[in-house]
């Protein structure tokens, strides 16, 4: 069952109001976090009338939720062209993650604003997670390689979970960057052992 209209491809002009009202959340979001982030202040940075904002976002929280779905895209294009070293799929991962966390780690109150958001009960910034999700399990799979047990799908989706609660207590204060790495490690070791990936 459809609901609402399928939405309809964006121009390129379209795409690039968009990708501005984008970049201006995330400038407003790296001085001041969540609070910093006003729809009013958006359009003004981003140069575009609200109504443009709102066409394309439908509150703060979908506008940030969104611009952590572009920085994942980012990154996922990044590992693409240089993806990460390592002997064996825990290897690989790790070296992937680590980069992601390696950025977060120098913008805490951006990450802090789009982590915020993705708790939202707006539909739309629900959207995003579900986005993120995806996105997240394909950086994983891939870093993993050719090793493919049947459950790929399943470890790479735990893994990205993990990622996302431990990355969770470090906004909140509770835990540090270093310890994300370090759960994310027991989780890869237990998920990813050394031994090839088969079918038992």
């Amino acid at each position: 069952m459809v609901n609402g209209p399928v939405p309809r491809a964006l121009t390129r002009a379209q795409q690039a109001r968009r990708q501005r009202v984008i970049d201006a959340a995330i400038e407003l979001a790296l001085d001041g976090g969540y609070e910093a982030v006003q729809m009013r202040d958006v359009a003004a940075r981003a140069d575009v009338a609200m109504g443009t904002v709102y066409r394309y976002f439908t509150s703060k929280d979908h506008l940030l939720a969104a611009t952590l779905v572009f920085w994942v895209e980012e990154l996922d294009q990044r590992l693409a062209l240089l993806p990460p070293g390592g002997s064996t799929p825990g290897e690989r991962v790790i070296g992937a993650l680590d980069r992601a966390l390696r950025a977060m780690g120098r913008q805490p109150q951006l990450v802090g604003a789009v982590f915020t958001a993705l708790a939202s009960p707006d539909p739309a910034a629900i959207e995003c997670q579900q986005q993120v999700t995806v996105l997240m399990e394909g950086i994983v799979t891939r870093a993993i390689g050719d090793a493919s047990p049947p459950d790929l799908s399943d470890r790479a989706r735990i893994i990205g979970h993990v990622w996302y609660s431990a990355l969770v207590g470090w906004i909140n204060g509770w835990s540090s960057i270093g310890r994300v790495h370090d759960e994310l490690v027991v989780a890869v070791d237990l998920l990813l052992p050394d031994e090839p990936l088969v079918d038992a």
